[in-house]
């Protein structure tokens, strides 16, 4: 029976370190869609095929803020200059297949790699967010499902809440252990 025991806790001490990472990454993820990290680190949720078979519907890329942008650069930018990055709709992920720079601003042709034609609008180097440098297929999911209410509070808000009384539970049964032996040491005086 206590074999029983030991393996169902070394199993549930494993789901729970998969939930706590789960949750680290679905509120990394979703802060890294809004706020950008040290180094200009993003992560943004493609939810369009127009990037098939590179990048899928649903998969997540993190992009990294460059100097220059080449030719053949898969990209994340702004639709609209003046647009916000709290809603997933906001951003593009496509590839540069040509660079302008006749006005004496830099200017990308861009393209979704299913597409026939180039986007019909240029984007200006201010709408770039970053070059694509990871693609983590079908975690976008969850991140997008935390931007809405019930995503926010079902994955982030509740986890952490189990996560945090957990925790406060096994720091509890420290402090009584601690008191106990410190009981049994004055007692043995």
């Amino acid at each position: 029976m206590k074999n029983v025991l030991n393996k169902f806790e070394k199993l549930s001490n494993i789901l729970y370190l998969i939930i706590v990472a789960a949750v680290l990454f679905i509120a990394g993820g979703t802060a890294l869609s809004v706020f950008e990290a040290p180094g200009g680190y993003r992560m943004f949720v493609v939810m369009s095929g127009s990037m098939k078979p590179k990048i899928g519907v649903g998969s997540v890329v993190l992009v990294g803020k460059k100097q220059n942008y080449k030719t053949n650069d898969i990209i994340t930018f702004l639709k609209n200059p003046s647009d916000k990055l709290n809603d997933v709709k906001t951003t593009i992920t496509h590839r540069i297949t040509e660079i302008h720079n006749d006005t004496g601003q830099t200017t990308f042709v861009t393209k979704g790699d299913a597409n026939e034609a180039s986007d019909p609008e240029m984007v200006t180097k201010g709408q770039v967010l970053g070059k694509v440098i990871l693609s983590i297929p079908y975690a976008g999911r969850a991140i997008a499902f935390t931007k809405t209410q019930t995503g926010f509070i079902l994955l982030i808000v509740i986890p952490a809440v189990i996560l945090i009384y957990n925790e406060t539970l096994n720091i509890k049964k420290e402090i009584i252990k601690i008191i106990k032996n410190r009981k049994n040491k004055s007692n043995e005086k």
